[in-house]
This record gives structure tokens, C-alpha cells and sequence, in this order.
């Protein structure tokens, strides 16, 4: 019986091994954000033309293939379109048998087939309907619009979201080409930014705590110690070590620049033994090549001094996030200590055994207790603002850790090319300007909306999607408006490169190839995933993908 092992014994959960490698992602914290959100996915808002086809849906399906798989807690997919025999062709998740039925009842089927542990649903409304219930949109953690669709559904639907604090990622994905952007909220924080390792060590080597101070001081006999001891001391206890050596010798002060590190580091290598039987002393090699990033006075991030100083983070209120009332407990924490707490972790190193656990257990205390003084601090704040529900220690731990890299996003609304958008403008200029860069195809697929749109709402006749007229016309306004009458912006060469893109557009007569749209929601699911779990740092906020050179680019618009 199971039971009668010890809980090490125990092989992982059918859930555990079945999202393994996923949790080795985002872990366990991850995955419950990721089981504990639903997402809306509109598929577009009914036929281009009046016709039984309908511009978009490909892109958005695979996207949400890809949340199903790893276990997202729901979604709910409006598209009021049926199926054709355009979609048999492209949209995998559907079925011959499909054709003619509801495309959202019968891909929500379909896509529940991957994972029977996520919950699937579907609407045949228009989404313009559903915004009018106040219940409707509360309900989701994320909304995905495949389009084009509606300017004024659009509109809507990025209105209601940023009044509710809810990220929406546009995507649209026609012939070779693809455009997606995220609007987040105003602010968005994000705790576990997960960056390089090395750049998250903290050793505090130049300001070390006094039970740090004290494990170097054992090695004070560095000379007298045995070839095996020797060749065996942590190298952070071999800097620390000669640092006292150097501070003696230089007014108490650390190596400050490039040439004072460099000395220091040609001491630290000529106290290695050459003629160690044991062979080759690693530890001190170790420690020359971390003189450089090791020997550095501490000293505060740009990202979190600007989060100590938001508005969120000194006024604090009741309904306040957990994320900013542990910010101020750790402000505080700096203010008092100059320095933030700990994060407790230590990089592998030629050591005994033991002798690293040791001091892997001098780290781990000492940022426990900067953990412990943090959570002192919350409770008191918790207290004061008169808050029901206390924020759980493991929370305040996995701050304490990542404080020195948390990340607050300023969210910006989905793009768009039009006189009063001074940013998107600027940015789209700056881009035209480098040859290489695959703006045209952002600025084709805008000239793409404002014709679906005008199909959609009358003011264009059915057959416009090919008509050179239109196009010509569409394309000229736009960059009009980029260049604001500087005719130095927009040259010959590049109206010629948009124009070379919208082909591509006309060619395929707004439909998708369902490789690039594959690819594509595999690209929004990855920014998706972001969002759910509050890991990693997602896009800001417009990728442009360029199936034709294989290519894609990223622009703050």
C-alpha cells in the first residue's frame, strides 16, 4: 500500500507527471494561476460580405490549443460565423461533418478533446450583445480577439476590458503575415521576471553580514590549511578572505575600478598552489573569475526604486493589491537596512560538501530573516488598512527573493494608425526608416481592418478586399497620416515595400494559411501564458511576423 512508504518515496501525481515539463516552467504557483483563469476567445463578429465566409478564426483556435494543453481553467469562444468550406480547408479543428454547423460549438468541441480537464464553452452571439450584459466580461482573465473584425467592436471590446483591468492580445494572421498586440493594464506587475541566473546573485561580498564576516574568519590560517583543505575552500569565502587583506592595505576601502579589480584579482590567483598534488586548485580560479561581478557595492535597481516611489506604493488603501502593500513593507525594509532582502540562493562552487552546505545555510538564514522582517511588516499594514484576508507568507517569500528584478509594466491600448495616436506615429516613423524592418506588413494589415470594416458596415461594396481602387486609396491615407506632411518620411521606396506586402493580403483575400496561423497563436499563447501566471515579462506590446523571410520583429507602438 501507498501509505505505508514515506512521503519521499512517493512517485510524482498523475498531475504532476502529466504537466511536468510545464512546472518546470512556471511551478506549482504558476500552474494554480494558469487552473484559475478563464479565457474569452472572440473569433470574429460575423461574415466580411454578407457571404458564408468569414475573415479570421484560424489564428485564435490555435492559440487556445495551445492553453488547453496545459491545463488553462476554461475558456469561452464567440464567433457567430458557421462553417464553410474555406475553414475545412485551413482550420484543423474542425471536421467534414462540421460543415455548415456553429464554427464555435463545433471547434470548442474539438479543442475540449485535447485536455477533458479543461472546461469549454461557446456562443453563437455577436460579441457586440454580450458587451451589454455587466456580467459577461468580468468573468474572464484574458480576452483574445481574432480578427479583423469591427472597428467599433473592437473599440468596445478594449474599452470594457481596460475599465475592468483586463488584458486583451488582438491578433490577426493573413497569407504569409501576422500582427498581434497586448494591451495590459495601466500597470502591470509581474514578481517572478525570471532572469539570467547570474545576473540575480547577491552575494554581498563588499557589505557581508556579521555570521558571513565570522565563516571567513576561519580561514584566516589560508596558509596553514592542508593541499586537500586548501583546494577545497568556497570561493566565496576565499574573496572574502583576501578583501579584509586588501582593505588593510588600502584604507579600509574594497577595489573600486577596473585596475584596482584587476589587482586584486592577480592577488586572489597568487594564492594558489602550484604544486598541489591534488591537482589544479578550481576554487580560486573560481574566485578570479568572480572578482568582477561579485566585488560591486550594492546598490538599487532603476525598476525598483521607480516602483518605491509610484503613487500605489506609498498610498496605501484597503482594497490595495497584495503586490503593492508588500512593496511598501519591502521600501521600508530598504529604508531602514539600505539594502533589500536577501534572496538566499548561492551558485555552485568546488567545495567540501559540507563545508557549502554550511554556508548555503548561512545565506538561507540570514534571508529568512530579511523574509520575517518583510512579513512583520505586511501584517502591521494589514492591520492598520483593516484587511479580512491576510496575504500568505509563501507570496511575501517569492517577492523577497525576486525584489531586486520585480518589473511593473505601464500597459498601453492596442495600436493604431490615426492622427491623435502621437506614439504609434513616432514609432511606426522610426521603424519605416530602417530598410529591414517588417513595419510595412503592421501597416498593410491596418489598411486591412479599415477595408474589412467598411465591407462590414456598408461603406464598401462586397468585392472591395481585391479591388486596387480601394487598396490604393487605404494605403495613401495611412501614410499620409505617418508622414504628417513630410514627404521626406514616405519615399518611393517605401510605398513600394507596403505595397509589395498588401499583395500578399489581396492574394489571399483576407484568409489564413493555417501553418503561419499555427505558428502564430503559438507566439500569443506564449504572451498569453505570461499574462495568466504573472511570470516572465511579457511583450509591449506589437510583434509583427514575417513568414516570408522567416523573421519577426517586436515594437513599442
Amino acid at each position: 500500500m501507498t501509505d505505508a512508504f514515506p512521503g519521499a518515496l512517493v512517485g510524482p501525481s498523475s498531475k504532476e507527471r502529466k504537466y511536468d515539463r510545464q512546472l518546470r516552467l512556471w511551478a506549482a504557483s504558476g500552474q494554480q494561476a494558469l487552473e484559475q483563469s478563464r479565457v474569452l476567445l472572440i473569433n470574429s463578429d460575423g461574415p466580411i460580405d454578407g457571404a458564408d465566409t468569414t475573415v479570421g478564426g484560424v489564428a485564435g483556435v490555435e492559440t487556445l490549443k495551445n492553453l488547453v494543453l496545459p491545463g488553462v481553467g476554461g475558456f469561452t469562444i464567440v464567433d457567430p460565423a458557421t462553417v464553410s468550406e474555406s475553414d475545412l480547408g485551413v482550420n484543423f479543428f474542425l471536421e467534414e461533418s462540421s460543415l455548415g454547423k456553429s464554427r464555435a460549438e463545433e471547434t470548442a468541441r474539438l479543442l475540449q478533446e485535447l485536455n477533458p480537464d479543461v472546461d469549454g464553452d461557446f456562443l453563437n452571439e455577436a460579441i457586440s450583445e454580450l458587451l451589454k450584459r455587466p456580467d459577461f466580461l468580468p468573468q474572464y482573465k484574458l480576452v483574445i480577439v481574432s480578427g479583423p473584425i469591427k472597428r467599433s467592436s473592437l473599440d468596445t471590446i478594449t474599452a470594457s476590458a481596460r475599465e475592468l483591468g483586463i488584458p486583451v492580445i488582438y491578433t490577426r494572421s493573413v497569407g504569409f503575415y501576422s500582427v498581434f498586440s497586448l494591451q495590459l493594464p495601466a500597470e502591470f506587475p509581474i514578481v517572478e521576471t525570471h532572469p539570467d541566473p547570474e545576473s540575480t546573485q547577491d552575494l554581498r561580498l563588499v557589505n557581508p553580514w556579521p555570521e558571513l564576516k565570522e565563516a571567513a574568519a576561519r580561514i584566516s590560517n589560508l596558509d596553514t590549511l592542508d593541499d586537500h583543505e586548501h583546494g577545497h575552500v568556497p570561493y566565496v569565502l576565499l574573496l572574502l578572505h583576501y578583501l579584509e587583506k586588501w582593505k588593510a592595505e588600502h584604507n579600509g576601502k574594497p577595489p573600486e575600478n577596473y585596475k584596482e579589480k584587476s589587482a586584486f584579482r592577480d592577488m586572489v590567483r597568487a594564492g594558489a598552489r602550484t604544486n598541489n598534488p591534488e591537482g589544479g586548485e578550481e576554487n580560486f580560479d573560481e574566485a578570479a573569475a568572480a572578482v568582477f561581478k561579485s566585488i560591486n557595492p550594492w546598490s538599487l535597481r532603476s525598476n525598483i526604486r521607480e516602483i518605491f516611489e509610484m503613487e500605489q506604493c506609498k498610498n496605501l488603501k484597503s482594497d490595495s493589491d497584495n503586490f503593492w502593500i508588500i512593496a511598501s513593507a519591502i521600501s521600508a525594509f530598504y529604508t531602514k537596512h539600505g539594502v533589500l532582502p536577501l534572496p538566499g540562493s548561492l551558485p555552485d562552487m568546488k567545495a567540501k560538501p559540507s563545508d557549502y552546505v554550511a554556508l548555503q545555510n548561512i545565506y538561507k538564514k540570514k534571508a529568512r530573516q530579511d523574509m520575517e522582517e518583510v512579513l512583520e511588516t505586511v501584517r502591521a499594514t494589514e492591520a492598520r488598512l483593516g484587511r479580512q484576508t491576510p496575504i500568505t507568507e509563501k507570496e511575501v517569500e517569492t517577492f523577497c527573493k525576486n525584489a531586486s528584478h520585480v518589473k511593473v509594466i505601464r500597459g498601453r491600448d492596442i495600436p493604431r494608425i490615426d492622427k491623435d495616436s502621437t506614439q504609434t506615429l513616432k514609432a511606426v516613423r522610426n521603424a519605416l526608416g530602417n530598410p529591414e524592418s517588417v513595419m510595412p506588413i503592421y501597416i498593410a494589415f491596418e489598411a486591412l481592418d479599415i477595408i474589412v470594416d467598411g465591407i462590414q458596415n456598408g461603406q464598401l461594396p462586397q468585392g472591395s478586399l481585391d479591388d486596387d481602387a480601394t487598396w490604393t486609396t487605404t494605403i495613401d491615407r495611412l501614410l499620409n497620416i505617418i508622414a504628417e506632411g513630410d514627404d521626406t518620411v514616405i519615399n518611393d521606396e517605401v510605398r513600394e515595400r507596403v505595397t509589395k506586402v498588401t499583395q500578399e493580403l489581396r492574394r489571399t483575400e483576407g484568409g489564413e494559411l493555417h501553418n503561419i496561423s499555427a505558428l502564430t497563436g503559438g507566439l500569443v499563447s506564449q504572451e498569453v501564458l505570461k499574462v495568466l501566471t504573472r511570470q516572465y515579462v511579457p511583450l509591449d506590446n506589437t510583434c509583427v511576423f514575417d513568414g516570408v523571410g522567416s523573421r519577426s520583429e517586436m515594437f513599442r507602438l
